[in-house]
């Protein structure tokens, strides 16, 4: 059985399941998006998307209730959206999104209470939000979001139906943004400083609760732990270790329950993290690749 790095011609930049963990899609530097088929530890490649004029760097599943979509950004400026003919097995560009001047390289679904709405993240320090609506169309704005590169953009998991995101990029700072009902444009709520390097990735916890935790991922080798009691307090920021990382921290995930941190750091090296009674982080496992 080939690996699935062997699948692809160059690095591969993300993998995800989707909802029910049954097809995993990865991207690749060599422009392509793959398709995977999973069942237990064996895999099957269904299909390979190619579209994008340069490398891929992220990868988004909708959720199913709005039917078998993908959603890929790239080097070349553009979010590709990809939908499965589940009748015929094949797989079809419903749309290109091609506001962005320089590199995409965030994209995430909302929460699928809000609808199907994205948010992409761009080199051109813009952040832009698609609607897909119910006549087939699509709607964006673009909000001038940083200074500089725009690096990660996620939705609040934990917020419902409402229209909440953090963005983090080359200025080092993270920004909280939601959809103001009155204005109905995207209005910055805060602005959360501690990091003195480029930030490469955000992680909203999904939780039940009403406490919010956000992670931030910086190349000045820490992750920060922003938490929030509740909507109308502010931010707290926790360093998840007092010594910085051996390398470059370039993804941070949460896992579904939202109680453990995954670091991937430069080094090849993926450690896990607990949250202890006291509100403090300690190490509770790890993975050498």
């Amino acid at each position: 059985m080939a690996s699935l790095g062997s699948l692809h011609n160059d690095v591969i930049h993300d993998a995800v399941l989707d909802y029910y963990g049954k097809r995993l899609a990865t991207c690749s530097s060599d422009s392509t998006i793959k398709i995977f088929e999973i069942e237990g530890e064996s895999h099957k490649l269904i299909a390979t998307l190619a579209g994008h004029e340069g490398p891929v760097w992220q990868v988004s599943w909708a959720h199913p209730k709005f039917g078998v979509i993908l959603a890929s950004s790239s080097f070349d400026g553009k979010v590709i959206i990809w939908r499965e003919d589940v009748a015929t097995k094949t797989w079809t560009n419903i749309a290109t999104h091609a506001a962005h001047s320089e590199s995409v390289n965030s994209v995430q679904w909302a929460p699928p209470d809000a609808g199907a709405v994205l948010v992409c993240g761009s080199s051109d320090g813009n952040v832009s939000i698609v609607e897909f609506n119910d006549d087939g169309n699509t709607s964006a704005v673009t909000v001038p979001a940083h200074s500089g590169a725009v690096y990660a953009a996620v939705w609040a998991i934990n917020d419902g139906s409402s229209r909440r995101f953090a963005t983090a990029g080359s200025d080092s700072l993270v920004k909280i943004w939601h959809l103001d009902s009155v204005t109905n444009s995207y209005t910055e709520e805060v602005v959360l400083e501690g990091h003195s390097d480029w930030i490469r990735d955000l992680a909203w916890a999904p939780s039940v609760l009403p406490k919010s935790y956000l992670a931030s991922a910086s190349e000045d080798r820490t992750v920060i732990v922003w938490t929030q009691e509740r909507s109308d307090e502010p931010w707290k920021k926790t360093l998840l270790s007092p010594d910085p990382f051996a390398d470059t921290v370039w993804k941070v995930s949460w896992s579904l329950s939202g109680n453990v941190l995954a670091v991937s750091c430069g080094n090849n090296k993926i450690t896990l993290w607990k949250e202890n009674l006291k509100g403090g982080w300690e190490l509770c496992g790890g993975i050498d690749e």
